[in-house]
């Protein structure tokens, strides 16, 4: 077998392989053996089929598929030896390779073009200037968590009086001969649209009756058909006015902040007093905001890293062929000329995160991929608000995550790319500063 490169250009090359007997009739005999070992042909007794029938029936496509291995082995192994970098896969060159005649031919010659990636540096260093943004964390900011806990473990209870936000429970009556009559009703004036008809349930006290307009209150077909369990269609019909007997008054009170709040938020005994509480929330509070900012710097660095890939130019045409023959892929034309663009954005950052974690010997450990898949399971639960999860639950979620294949490379690319930043970071002039929430956002504005 030989394989010679000739070069097109310094993104494009030619490799020519040539295939003789011995790369492929080892592999032709050992198959045509199997198959006539195999081989159920009426006539003959298993295992005795002439052997130049079995090579008459099966030969020329088990010569093509021994011919074919030894290709891709070819191919693959001359790519290795040179250390070529190349883009995506060879392609066959259909114009360059001679007519193959099957029946008679023992020698074989195939072109293949490849696309090689273009040379340049990602690298970043001193003369490079980042800022890395440190979010203050406010008092107001730990103190809408802990309202929002008090909310989530408060309790509902029985009062006498309407207030906004309480849900009132009573008999809810059409004003007209044979109109509608619904026990059990519930509302919840704090949610009608109309402030007019809000206003009739402002201070009312159980036993009181209401008169209200459900049509005017709510303005929605959906909301009032639900309200009164009946078709969307029936709503038009209603009388305008409905009386509403008030029977009960729920109301959701806060919990108290105290250590019974405390031990639901975080388990029991592991917090003993409001500060040490508000301490708890602030570090919480500063975590999640770390990840943000640590996402900021990644956009910036990037951005940088990109800069320096902006005039590096890539064998478009061979790109969008190879696309365009992917069978996964399935895209018009029309599609990639359209979409082009950007994949090659991707894949210059591809290229460069390969290059930066080269340089920086970056490598993702398995306890890196279940570290990241424990931390985004933990994010996950306190989006519900759990935040006392143990780590055995969270492990045991994880492990359901990294059971998907396609999640597991997906956690192995954020891994190495966080690495990449994380080393980044100390190579470059960064500058740190700190920023409110607010403006912090406001960065992204821009």
């Amino acid at each position: 077998m030989q394989v010679t490169k000739q070069d097109i250009d310094a993104l494009n090359a030619k490799l020519t392989i040539l295939i003789e007997p011995k790369d492929y009739e080892e592999g032709v005999q050992k198959q045509l053996k199997d198959i006539r070992r195999r081989a159920n042909i009426p006539g003959f007794r298993p295992g005795m089929v002439p052997a130049g029938l079995v090579k008459k029936m099966y030969g020329k496509a088990v010569l093509g598929d021994e011919v074919n291995k030894a290709i891709n082995n070819g191919i693959f192994d001359f790519i290795k030896a040179e250390k070529l970098n190349i883009l995506a896969e060879p392609l066959p060159n259909d114009e360059d390779t001679p007519a193959i005649d099957w029946d008679v031919d023992t020698t074989f010659t195939f072109v293949f073009d490849i696309a090689l990636a273009p040379e340049f540096d990602a690298k970043l260093n001193g003369k490079n200037k980042l800022t890395y943004y440190t979010i203050t964390v406010s008092d107001e900011q730990v103190q809408n968590q802990i309202d929002a806990y008090a909310q989530r473990f408060g309790n509902y209870v029985q009062v006498d009086e309407y207030q906004s936000g309480d849900m009132l429970k009573g008999k809810l009556i059409e004003q007209k001969e044979g109109g509608i009559e619904k026990e059990n009703a519930v509302l919840s004036p704090e949610y009608m649209q109309d402030e007019e008809q809000k206003k009739l349930f402002e201070g009312a006290k159980k036993g009181d009756i209401i008169t209200f307009n459900p049509k005017k209150a709510y303005n929605s077909e959906v909301e009032v058909s639900s309200m009164l369990s009946i078709k969307k269609e029936e709503v038009e019909a209603l009388a305008d006015t409905f009386t509403f007997e008030i029977e009960s008054v729920t109301r959701h009170e806060k919990a108290a902040v105290d250590a019974s709040l405390f031990d639901k938020v975080y388990g029991e005994g592991k917090i003993t007093d409001e500060a040490a509480f508000r301490t708890r929330i602030k570090e919480e509070i500063a975590g999640n905001f770390k990840q943000d900012s640590d996402y900021k710097f990644g956009l910036d660095a990037k951005a940088a890293v990109m800069k320096k890939l902006d005039k590096v130019q890539f064998p478009e045409d061979f790109l969008k062929r190879w696309l365009l023959q992917r069978d996964d892929q399935k895209l018009t034309a029309e599609q990639l000329d359209k979409e082009f663009p950007q994949m090659i954005e991707t894949l210059k950052w591809q290229l460069a995160t390969d290059q930066l974690a080269e340089h920086f010997g970056i490598k993702v450990e398995k306890e890196d991929i279940e570290a990241y898949a424990k931390e985004m399971t933990r994010m996950q639960f306190l989006q519900y608000g759990l935040s006392n999860v143990d780590d055995a639950m969270l492990t045991q979620y994880a492990q359901e995550t990294l059971k998907n294949e396609d999640q597991v490379r997906g956690i192995a690319e954020r891994v190495r790319e966080n690495k990449v930043y994380e080393a980044l970071k100390t190579v470059v002039k960064l500058e740190e500063k700190e920023i409110s929430y607010e403006d912090f956002g406001k960065l992204f504005e821009k």
